[in-house]
């Protein structure tokens, strides 16, 4: 971080790239105005600049070439789905959910990698079985002897798969590296649930029985260090801890995963502004190491892709001004709708959007409905002194892990979102209703 002033206007860079200050001082994106959608819309509202998903999906299958894959756990509905598909990325899906979605969303089987540390046997054969007369998912990526034992019993059924069309598979490993990132995010150090430890061997060993089950075709290793890493030099040592594992397997995919971080604040500093620099960087590390150029080199960003694409819209419904240290500003969401602050500790802006370039001279703590001392949402900003109730009010970088972690903590009911693009909002997923609430009850 640079020390800079924090009562300062809200960084444009940390806004989507559409984003424009209009003559009033207020903000638009996507050529529409933010208090106009917060009007039409309601609130909470997250808020999607459809050109800047597109950028960063296009800038991802230039960087790292076919085979990319949008980490779908950070933002996924159908619309996400059909979006980066179109702009030529693969899935990468977690859950048997996931996966519907991204089928529901017409992406083909076969440009879908499947996840999960823990699938069942009923994820494993949506993934072998998409769909009636399908071919399986493009990756299966196997994280456990289990999951092995469950894809054998699996394939073990009577025309499960034809032998000359073997299931294609990936084998995620643990290269023993610890990401300077929250702990609760780091995921390829040894102590961690995921994946085959290189160190102990059992990396190899996991190795010898995919390779000894004729319907499926080891095609590459995976492997994830975590997320929000703001450092090349994870990345970069992560395939030199592999390299000499993978060169002797002579397969033809490495995956390094996803994790590449994004700023949140107007001190930090992005890793890099595209992706080209975090795709050059490994792939120069694996000329270094002697990983031969024929290898695919591929990634999965999510993060990178959707975060700074959003900013969630609220109303301000109460001020406390207790003096020092600060005022409390309350709006009408909260940690339902992003729980990353309360989870992780995560830092956010927050400005309004009515007075783009106004000084912060407020400082203060945005919070939200729910009955928690630590329902916090920017634990201590800044925003204009002029704030009032009825305001709305915006906090920025919140298209990554915020409606896909939301929840109806309270019965709150969840958010809408919309992407808006030369000067028109779409609605693509619809505010619940307090009805929508009782759907499941019996």
């Amino acid at each position: 971080m640079t020390a800079i002033d924090p009562t300062e206007p809200i960084n444009l860079a940390l806004l989507p790239c559409t984003a424009e200050v209009s003559s009033d001082g207020s903000l638009t994106i996507g050529g529409v105005d933010l208090i106009a959608l917060a009007k039409e819309f309601g609130t909470p509202l997250f808020v999607y600049d459809e050109e800047h998903l597109r950028l960063r999906c296009r800038q991802a299958v230039t960087s790292w070439g076919e085979g990319v894959a949008y980490g779908t756990k950070a933002f996924l509905c159908k619309e996400m789905a059909k979006l980066a598909y179109q702009e030529g990325m693969w899935l990468d899906v977690a859950t048997g959910g996931e996966l519907y979605v991204a089928l529901a969303a017409g992406v083909p089987a076969d440009h879908i990698k499947m996840h999960g540390n823990n699938k069942s046997l009923e994820e494993l054969q949506m993934a072998l079985h998409p769909g009636v007369g399908k071919a399986g998912v493009g990756r299966i990526v196997v994280d456990s002897f289990d999951e092995i034992r469950r894809l054998e019993e699996l394939l073990k059924a009577p025309g499960t798969l034809r032998t000359d069309q073997p299931q294609p598979v990936m084998l995620r490993v643990t290269p023993g590296i610890d990401a300077h990132t929250h702990s609760h995010v780091m995921t390829g150090q040894e102590d961690t649930k995921f994946g085959f430890s290189i160190a102990s061997g059992a990396a190899v060993q996991a190795v010898e029985k995919l390779m000894d089950i004729k319907d499926l075709n080891l095609v590459g290793i995976h492997v994830h260090i975590g997320s929000q890493i703001l450092e090349l030099e994870a990345f970069v040592k992560t395939i030199e801890a592999l390299a000499d594992f993978f060169i002797h397997l002579d397969l033809g995919e490495l995956c390094i995963g996803g994790g590449l971080g994004v700023a949140y604040l107007n001190s930090e500093i992005p890793l890099v502004s595209d992706m080209s620099t975090w795709a050059d960087a490994l792939k120069q590390t694996c000329k270094k190491v002697g990983i031969s150029d024929k290898v695919k080199l591929t990634a999965e960003p999510g993060r990178a892709i959707v975060a700074q694409a959003a900013v969630t819209l609220y109303k301000v419904g109460t001020i406390k001004k207790l003096g020092q240290p600060r005022t409390y500003v309350a709006v009408d969401g909260g940690m339902s709708d992003n729980p990353r602050p309360i989870l992780y500790g995560s830092e956010y802006e927050a400005f309004l959007p009515r007075a783009v370039l106004s000084d912060r001279r407020e400082r203060a703590r945005v919070v939200g409905k729910h009955c928690e001392s630590g329902d916090v949402l920017v634990h201590d900003g800044y925003l204009p002194q002029d704030i009032e109730v009825g305001d709305i009010l915006a906090i920025p970088v919140t298209g990554a892990y915020g409606y896909s972690m939301a929840s109806n903590y309270n019965k709150q009911p969840k958010a809408a979102v919309v992407f808006v693009k030369d000067k028109q909002a779409r609605l693509v997923l619809k505010r619940e209703s307090y009805e929508d609430l009782l759907r499941l009850e019996q």
